[in-house]
């Protein structure tokens, strides 16, 4: 995520005045363009029509589902980490230090794997700061977020924490101000058993196991001016190779995803995604693609109609991305064919200049607590929609960030309370399993500037290894409910086991620790199958899942 200047803003004077010039050209793109694969799975019912209809066959997958796909992030920025993830100073603690709630919450919500330890904040880390006896560790400046780091929390205590709520490790590697011998170094140090300078100093701090981590991030947004390190995306890839090289040295097993643009409002988006793949496509599995989304005047001028569109701008960044990827693995002849990771996403755009990004040399300050309202949730489903629909190549997403940082999960030292886009990313964890299916949506739609024909409604389906179904369901109309009638062409399913919308009359609500349920999810009511078909309401502005038996 981009940094602060010395000002405090976000953005330098130049970058604002690029976003001005192109925020506006950014979203403005056809609408074939625009859906690429997702709009050869629409088409469009009449606006005065009032039915919109899903033509499901299990038989047709987009693909089986990587459960990676929902994972997270935590960075060393603002209350992430400390007091939020790691606070021995507690009464919520337990001996490690770990918060007991947090760690309850995000075994409950089953997130898969968490990006760490950055971010911004990765560029500048030097990881052997975060090993070894507490009480000899530095405390130093993170020039990134202008912090204070103390590192009391480092790889051995992540790794901790990974193992008790049940997650994997999505490891960042510095290629700011590391070297490719430094990241090497740390894979040693996590991955072989023993015999070796970094394996033995593993288990000289007291853990005699490696961890065996398996995906790597091979830096974070090295095309941004703002970031530590930052560099050409020629310079970039040569790095990135070497790094690559000198880590599968250490371990051959590895999954390694290299730096893509920071997002396409970027000068250099695209173009950076090549260059850097020219130099390192052979040593890498995998591109990497960040995006925030905002209901700003600039990205939509205030309209909620459109915000809630925004999702399809996602579709379009992954169809974009994959189309570079596919075009110098085309120039290499490599059979081999690259997958993505999404492994910055969320809505961000309220807490992004002056205090809210800079920690003024303060020990766990509050940086980028957004707080998230209902409109937010609903793009956030949207988003949820568009990974989905793009399973085939993308493997890995995180929401950016769990807790406390543009977050789902926030505390203070009586507890925490759970914000509106806690509960599309749950649904999502709880009930898309197995394979995703390529639904056909019928829909009416409305017109959105700089986008074109939107649908209503924005459906996707995914069916689980024992043969039962859901389905997740935008409806973007925010003063109209619309009828959907499901048409299952293969074969009906079961009893409903589960139907929950997110929705009400206020856009604008949000929880908090005061009224942590304001903003909730409520039964729909279950519907019915005959003669092969399921008809039901979506409410208006809202956000659903129903799940059948098989």
């Amino acid at each position: 995520m981009p940094r602060i200047d010395q000002e405090g803003d976000i953005f330098s004077p130049l970058r604002r005045n690029f976003l001005r010039r192109t925020m506006a050209a950014g979203v403005t793109c056809s609408a074939n363009l625009l859906f690429g694969r997702f709009l050869a799975a629409q088409s469009h019912l009449p606006n005065s029509q009032t039915v919109a209809r899903i033509y499901l066959d299990s038989r047709r997958k987009i693909a089986t589902l990587d459960r990676n796909i929902f994972g997270s992030f935590l960075e060393h920025l603002g209350r992430a980490i400390y007091e939020g993830t790691y606070d021995p100073g507690s009464k919520l603690s337990d001996a490690n230090g770990f918060r007991k709630d947090v760690m309850d919450q995000v075994r409950k919500l089953g997130v898969p794997i968490v990006r760490y330890p950055g971010g911004n904040f990765v560029s500048g880390y030097n990881w052997l700061d975060g090993v070894g006896p507490k009480e000899g560790r530095p405390i130093v400046l993170d020039k990134a977020w202008n912090s204070i780091e103390t590192n009391q929390f480092g790889t051995n205590e992540f790794m901790a924490w990974c193992k008790a709520v049940g997650t994997l490790p999505l490891m960042g590697l510095n290629l700011g101000t590391g070297t490719p011998e430094q990241a090497a170094a740390l894979v040693e140090y996590c991955n072989v058993d023993k015999g070796t300078e970094w394996s033995d100093l593993r288990r000289k701090h007291g853990y005699p196991e490696p961890y065996r981590v398996e995906q790597w991030c091979l830096g974070n947004e090295m095309d941004g001016p703002w970031q530590i390190g930052h560099m050409s995306a020629v310079e970039y890839g040569t790095k990135a190779a070497d790094a690559a090289r000198q880590m599968r040295y250490v371990d051959p097993s590895l999954k390694l995803i290299a730096c893509g643009s920071s997002g396409p409002l970027m000068p250099t988006y695209l173009d950076w995604d090549r260059e850097v793949l020219e130099q390192c496509y052979q040593y890498v599995d995998a591109l990497s693609l960040h995006r925030y989304f905002g209901n700003t005047p600039l990205e939509t001028g205030g309209d909620t109609s459109k915000y809630v569109a925004l999702n399809l701008t996602m579709d379009q960044q992954i169809e974009e991305t994959l189309a570079v990827c596919d075009m110098v693995q085309g120039r290499h002849r490599s059979p081999k064919q690259l997958w993505l990771s999404f492994d910055e996403w969320n809505v961000w755009y309220r807490e992004r200049i002056g205090d809210a990004v800079n920690g003024h040399r303060n020990e766990a300050p509050h940086l980028l607590e957004e707080v998230y309202n209902l409109e937010d949730a609903l793009l956030v489903g949207g988003l949820v929609n568009s990974l989905l629909r793009h399973a085939d190549r993308v493997k890995i997403g995180c929401l950016a960030q769990l807790v406390n940082v543009i977050a789902p999960i926030m505390t203070n030292e009586n507890g925490l309370y759970l914000q509106t886009i806690y509960y599309p990313y749950s649904w999502a964890l709880d009930y898309a399993r197995g394979s995703v299916l390529n639904v056909l949506t019928e829909s009416p739609t409305y017109e959105v500037s700089g986008i074109g024909q939107v649908p209503y409604l924005d459906v996707v389906g995914t069916q689980a290894d024992n043969g039962g179904v859901s389905l997740f369901i935008l409806n973007r109309d925010l003063s109209k409910a619309h009828i959907l009638e499901v048409n299952w062409q293969d074969k009906t399913p079961g009893r409903v086991l589960a139907s929950l919308v997110l929705t009400g009359d206020d856009l604008k609500a949000s929880n908090s620790f005061e009224a942590p349920r304001k903003v909730i999810p409520q039964e729909m009511g279950k519907p019915s199958t005959a003669g092969g078909r399921t008809t039901f309401e979506v409410p208006a502005r809202s956000y659903a899942v129903i799940q059948w038996e098989a």
